[in-house]
């Protein structure tokens, strides 16, 4: 992913339990602070969802718009825009799990790209929220259970 913004934390648990909770996308509007609702329109084989309708609310990027996800094992999940919202035009993400002694480090990489013009530094600064306000509520979320 070009131009992307990426951060990683680290959660006391293993990979089956952190992959769980990222894959139970109707419950982010719980611990993601963004995300004000999200919709899983499509299930893969597997029981993981395959498209998601989301609306999000990040400050300066408010949208609504679907998302395809690819998952691999409880190793990873990436996702693209299926459908986009009026400002969402690209958002390509993934979370990366890797096992470490002090539990799961994971790994979120976005890279969104808009339908109005933004100046990168205001892009950037909501990619970073965003990814940085996931990760902590992930790991809050995880570490709870």
């Amino acid at each position: 992913m070009a131009d992307r913004t990426s951060s990683s934390i680290t959660i006391d648990a293993d990979r089956a339990r952190v992959m769980a909770v990222i894959a139970d996308l109707p419950s982010y509007p719980e611990w993601a602070g963004q995300v004000k609702s999200a919709e899983v329109l499509t299930t893969a084989a597997d029981g993981r969802p395959e498209t998601v309708r989301f609306v999000l609310d990040a400050g300066v990027i408010s949208d609504a718009y679907t998302l395809a996800y690819t998952w691999n094992g409880d190793e990873s999940v990436t996702w693209r825009v299926a459908e986009p919202g009026t400002m969402v035009a690209k958002l390509d993400g993934s979370y990366m799990l890797a096992e470490t002694g002090r539990g799961v480090e994971v790994t979120y990489e976005l890279a969104v790209g808009l339908a109005v013009p933004m100046i990168g530094m205001i892009k950037r600064k909501a990619e970073k929220v965003i990814v940085d306000t996931a990760l902590k509520g992930l790991k809050k979320r995880v570490e709870g259970r």
